[in-house]
């Protein structure tokens, strides 16, 4: 008789069904437990970080540059490994994510949980960070001079983790980080280049969740992600 599945890795399998795999084998002696960090939908710090980076964001949750400090409960700063191989930038913190001080927490948090499973790789070894460290009020787009305010502190992550590859999730994050107005349909599944690091803009997760007929697409943008990380080190 089978044994059922745990819910989370079941839940797992199913994205990976969605995404176009046709074949899935499971080594259960090998199977994550559902528990761990690596099938959590909230992600775990990873330990203490490198003193410039504890030094950057103490400055960013101090920060007052512009009107976004006045309404926030905490800054998101960004979560992960500080020497992650892939960093993924996403647009501004939700309500969850500005209760908790951690980024994609929410729904589309899970489902980006799955996509960097899929890819071989567990939430903590990424780092995940957004254009805006403190919500806007109803998760409105992020104004110009808000993402001018913020920048800073972006571009200091991503030369202190100087990961191997950038993926920028959803349009806003992309047009803020190559600084065009170009549509996603445009820009995704190509590669670009964010402070000398080769990058790629996909859809964002909460894209995925209004619209299924997505899962493709971002999935062969992440495929092509995944085959850079495994090419050898130049």
């Amino acid at each position: 008789m089978s044994t059922p599945l745990q819910p989370a890795l079941a839940d797992l399998l199913s994205y990976l069904k969605d995404i176009g795999y046709s074949d899935v084998y499971l080594n259960r002696a090998a199977a994550p437990n559902p528990l761990s960090p690596a099938l959590s939908p909230v992600p775990v710090e990873r330990g203490p970080e490198p003193p410039e980076m504890a030094a950057l964001r103490t400055a960013a949750e101090a920060c007052t540059r512009c009107r976004l400090a006045q309404g926030r409960q905490k800054v998101v700063f960004g979560a992960g490994n500080p020497a992650a191989e892939l960093m993924l930038i996403g647009e501004a913190p939700g309500a969850e994510e500005d209760k908790q001080g951690l980024p994609f927490v929410g729904a589309a948090g899970e489902l980006l949980t799955k996509i960097i499973q899929a890819m071989d790789l567990r939430r903590e070894d990424v780092y995940i960070a957004n254009i805006l460290k403190c919500r806007p009020p109803g998760n409105r787009d992020p104004q110009p001079d808000e993402v001018a305010a913020c920048r800073g502190y972006l571009d200091r992550q991503i030369d202190l983790i100087q990961p191997r590859v950038i993926v920028a999730l959803g349009r806003i994050a992309a047009q803020a980080l190559l600084g065009n107005d170009s549509p996603i349909g445009q820009m995704r599944g190509q590669w670009y280049r964010i402070r000398g690091i080769p990058a790629m803009v996909t859809y964002h997760p909460a894209a995925l969740l209004r619209n299924q007929g997505l899962k493709r697409p971002t999935w062969e943008d992440m495929q092509q992600v995944r085959d850079r990380l495994r090419e050898p080190r130049d």
